[in-house]
């Protein structure tokens, strides 16, 4: 019994020993992140790549290869992420399959290596207006170069064919770039010695870990959480200002309804998806949020204090705290007078053609009218009058007095003057006003 004890803790004590080489390899295996950017280049991805660095700098990953297939996007998202790659400690190897174009090309300009699949392209990186498509204005234009012309010096790569990318008047004929077209180079031309924008063409992403050396490496694959997700589409440009009008226009449309119900719930729930997509992507902070709800404060104070102040501070205070969330104020200036048009627009639409009235205000101001039509007049209408006769006390020129049955009665003449102790007849009663005209037969006033 003893042997076979001391032979199983002498088992134990081998399996130990040889499996402390391969628990060791396993504890120090190199880390490499694969990270994909197969979508527009927007503020939202922005979030996406922050948060995948810092796990791969926080894992002590020896590098991150950042997958590119993308048409561009928004040059202001792009800068900011070209920032953060330069700022990320892991090398950062960009494997262009198929395409880097625009914004995606600048991206791939900050790795410290580029490598291309063998039908890869990269280029076409003039910068455009996102909503017309037309070049951006000459300041735009100009700075926009610079910073493809820095973005290849940050690796030293010959800044001319980046600047060749975003200036059609630089002209490289032999790379299809004549004049006024843009530079865009195929995997073959970018590795060629005299250009040196590719490391190397590969066919597959594990050619790519071999000619790194990097094939034994644990493979980190990120992907977009649910709420990166939701923060990419709420905050692609696109969709930013169909949020805000959506918001505006159901916040019109409650005001004019009695009782809460849809319109309120999606105005509120718009500008929650708003303010929580930018929060995640990092181009809100906590301050605008509070900005908003002060705002929101204020004008709920509005309807118990008189003046309009706190509702003016309220709404600007809104205002101010959207812009400031967007990360790019101009756009986001746009964003809100498309929304305020739209709710003005639906305004008008529910007042003038539907005749709606704001069901808001009906406990805080006074909505009864003291018209006719309510049983209300602004003085005695004595039409019992209609048609009696009566005798001028003094002339009427045309306002005077007459007598009727010894009342005493205000009148005025319906046309030319008549003198006093003449008889005449109330042809009219409208409020305080009494009409008279002379009796002008002898007959008429027996017939009376």
């Amino acid at each position: 019994m003893r042997k076979m004890i001391g032979k199983f803790i002498l088992f134990i004590l081998f399996l130990s020993v040889i499996s402390i080489p391969f628990s060791h390899t396993s504890a120090n295996a190199d880390k490499v992140y694969h990270v994909k950017i197969n979508k527009e280049v927007e503020k939202g991805l922005y979030a996406y790549l922050k948060r995948s660095f810092r796990e791969a700098e926080a894992a002590e990953a020896k590098a991150i290869i950042l997958e590119i297939d993308t048409l561009g996007g928004f040059t202001d998202a792009a800068g900011e992420i070209g920032k953060l790659m330069d700022e990320t400690e892991p090398e950062i190897i960009a494997y262009i399959n198929y395409k880097a174009i625009s914004a995606g090309a600048y991206i791939a300009l900050h790795a410290e290596k580029i490598y291309m699949s063998p039908n890869g392209k990269i280029g076409a990186a003039q910068a455009v207006e996102g909503t017309t498509g037309n070049a951006v204005d000459v300041k735009a234009h100009s700075y926009w170069v610079a910073e493809m012309k820095s973005a290849a010096e940050t690796h030293e790569r010959n800044p001319m064919y980046a600047m060749a990318m975003a200036e059609p008047s630089i002209e490289l004929d032999k790379y299809r770039a004549g004049a006024g077209k843009l530079l865009t180079l195929t995997a073959s031309e970018a590795a060629e010695e005299e250009v040196g924008y590719s490391n190397g063409t590969v066919s597959s992403f594990d050619e790519l870990l071999e000619v790194n050396e990097l094939q034994d490496a644990e493979i980190v694959a990120t992907k977009v959480s649910f709420a990166e997700g939701i923060a990419r589409f709420i905050t692609h440009p696109i969709v930013v200002p169909i949020l805000l009008s959506i918001a505006g226009l159901g916040l019109v449309v409650e005001l004019y309804s009695p009782g809460f119900g849809v319109p309120g719930t999606m105005a509120i729930t718009s500008l929650f998806l708003f303010f929580f997509g930018h929060l995640v992507a990092g181009l809100a902070g906590y301050e605008t949020l509070i900005l908003f709800l002060v705002g929101v404060v204020l004008i709920a104070l509005e309807f118990f204090i008189a003046g309009g102040i706190a509702g003016v501070l309220g709404a600007v205070a809104i205002v101010v705290s959207i812009i400031l969330a967007g990360g790019n104020p101009m756009f986001m200036a746009y964003a809100v007078l498309i929304a305020i048009a739209v709710a003005v627009s639906g305004m008008v639409i529910i007042m003038k053609f539907f005749g709606r009235k704001l069901h808001l205000l009906n406990k805080m101001v006074l909505m009864d009218s003291t018209d006719t039509e309510s049983g209300y007049v602004s003085n005695v209408n004595r039409t019992e009058l209609l048609g009696k006769k009566a005798k001028t006390v003094t002339p009427l020129r045309p306002s005077g007095t007459i007598d009727m049955d010894g009342e005493r009665i205000d009148v005025v003449s319906q046309g030319s003057y008549i003198d006093r102790d003449k008889h005449v007849i109330i042809v009219k009663v409208e409020g305080s006003r009494i009409v008279v005209r002379e009796v002008e037969e002898k007959g008429e006033m027996n017939n009376g």
